[in-house]
């Protein structure tokens, strides 16, 4: 049956006389604690809450107190009592609540502070269920839900960052105000829907549900961005539960505030570069629009920078520079010689940072590490009405059986450039095609219509910078990848007249064997993956 409305008008501004405080992070809870008591209010509080709150000289009465029954159950049952919720719950101004709290000795709440037990965090840890499972907060949330949906009466603080305007608005204004508790209160509606979000997902990937009926998708404020992928559009940027070093995660030493743009980019840029393993080789990515326009491995990052700049130096201005292994003064001032947005890397020498440091403007970000490029996560686009929801592509070329298919096989050289090709063709939006040679990417198309165009695109790019440089283009002798299989001989038959001696293909196609035809007409070495790298 329907509720009743509730008709009675929400106060603006209302007194604070008695708070309940139970957190298990206390980051500023002392402090918060002493202001409210200095303020004349009753602190009451739970376990060990109660004893922080008490050993820090503070008059605190316990809720066992209020509810004649102790804490039982290890701590699970405290707080679910009628004289915690009617406290939190009641409408003061309705004479029926009131009468009921007056009858059963029921005090008024008007602060709650409660964070909640680190669900995510146990999770993360790689504890075992039983450990997970008692990081389930109950009484936690069902007083949060209690008090901001009462927000017309009890404000509710989930997060330490508000302590401070709650104490200056009970200071300056006898009391908190109805805005104020509003916010409070879709704060906190929004922990209790994320928290209980990732309970759910933990529980649905236990029982090996990929795609459970009912899932939520979360994150924590990390700031607004001055505008989306254009001016006209509003922008944020939230973090969410997972644990995987890069933009999300990185520390930023120096610059101007990050973009939607950048941080699309970015992000963009790290997940490429850390497809090379820095124990093997150093490795250097250099992305505009989320696209390369430059990748290469060397000896020293100094070298593999201006391996990955000589494949398309006039994209490369106001790119992004991600680095696979710790940023040296040597990287550094090549690196800064043209107009850099952002600079991405593991680490970074004090002397490094120094020379980026002259570049006020130019962004650094360190990240303590790098993505494992196997690891499985779950990527969400949104689409009108819905969202998308996908594993990311942990398919990685060194765990492939790859399968020559024509007469002649690829030399070692081409096989390593055929790999390193296929590394970066993953990262490059459809349809996909990466020249490279001596482990640097040469010419790449991107994100075409058709396959072909792609091909040529590429190719045109080499020439012109090769033009540039004075020189034939890399890509004769070169190695190709397509992220998907050619459709028809047109795209190969570009890329061997664009020079490419030895190609990478995941195969699959119709046309298989009119490929491969081709391919052996003109004496080119023809891989096959299995295994395809759209990138929409």
């Amino acid at each position: 049956m329907a509720l009743a409305a509730n008709t009675f008008p929400a106060p603006d501004r209302l007194p604070l006389r008695r708070a309940l405080l139970s957190v298990f992070d206390k980051s500023g809870l002392v402090e918060f604690a002493r202001g409210l008591s200095e303020l004349g209010v009753e602190l009451l509080s739970t376990g060990g809450t109660a004893k922080a709150l008490s050993a820090a000289g503070l008059a605190v009465r316990d809720v066992s107190d209020v509810t004649g029954f102790p804490e039982i159950m290890d701590g699970r049952v405290k707080t679910l009592h009628p004289a915690v919720h009617g406290g939190l719950l009641g409408i003061r101004a309705d004479p029926a609540h009131a009468a009921a709290m007056e009858a059963h000795g029921i005090q008024g709440i008007d602060l709650l502070v409660v964070n909640l037990y680190p669900f995510e965090e146990t999770v993360a840890s790689g504890a075992e269920a039983p450990a997970v499972i008692e990081n389930i907060d109950i009484g936690g949330p069902a007083m949060i839900r209690a008090g901001a949906k009462n927000h017309a009466y009890v404000a509710v603080a989930t997060d330490p960052a508000d302590y401070g305007a709650i104490l200056e608005a009970v200071r300056e204004g006898q009391g908190t105000d109805l805005s104020l508790r509003r916010r409070l209160a879709a704060k906190a509606f929004g922990l209790t829907a994320s928290y209980d979000g990732a309970v759910s997902a933990w529980f649905a990937a236990k029982a090996g549900e990929g795609a459970p009926a009912r899932a939520s998708f979360s994150g924590t404020l990390a700031g607004t961005l001055r505008y989306g992928e254009n001016p006209h559009q509003s922008a944020a940027f939230y973090r969410t539960g997972e644990v995987r070093a890069g933009v999300s995660t990185a520390r930023q030493v120096q610059g101007k505030e990050l973009s939607y743009n950048n941080i699309n980019d970015t992000d963009a840029a790290f997940e490429l570069v850390a497809e090379f393993d820095p124990q093997r080789t150093a490795a250097v990515a250099i992305i505009k629009h989320a696209n390369p326009c430059g990748v290469a491995e060397g000896e020293s990052l100094a070298q593999a920078y201006g391996r990955a700049l000589a494949c398309d130096p006039v994209s490369a201005f106001g790119g992004i520079v991600a680095l696979n292994r710790r940023l040296d003064a040597a990287s550094a001032a090549e690196i800064v010689k043209i107009f850099t947005e952002v600079i991405i890397a593991p680490e970074a020498d004090e002397e490094a940072i120094a020379l980026v440091a002259a570049r006020k403007n130019l962004r650094l970000l360190l990240t303590g590490g790098l993505p494992d490029p196997r690891a499985r996560g779950t990527l969400v686009k949104s689409v009108a009405g819905g969202l998308l929801v996908q594993s990311r592509d942990a398919g990685h070329i060194d765990d492939l059986d790859l399968k020559v298919v024509t007469r002649r096989a690829p030399t070692a050289t081409e096989m390593a450039d055929l790999k390193f090709a296929f590394r970066v063709a993953k990262h490059v939006k459809s349809n996909a095609i990466v020249y490279a040679r001596d482990l640097a990417t040469v010419g790449i198309g991107a994100g075409q219509m058709s396959r072909v165009d792609s091909a040529r695109i590429a190719a045109r790019k080499a020439q012109d910078a090769a033009s540039a440089a004075g020189g034939e283009p890399l890509t004769r002798g070169s190695a190709v990848a397509s992220d998907a299989f050619f459709p028809f001989a047109d795209g190969l038959l570009s890329a061997v007249e664009a020079g490419a001696t030895a190609v990478i293909q995941p195969g699959g196609s119709m046309r298989d064997e009119e490929v491969i035809r081709a391919a052996d007409e003109h004496g080119i070495a023809m891989v096959l993956t299995g295994m395809r790298h759209f990138r929409h």
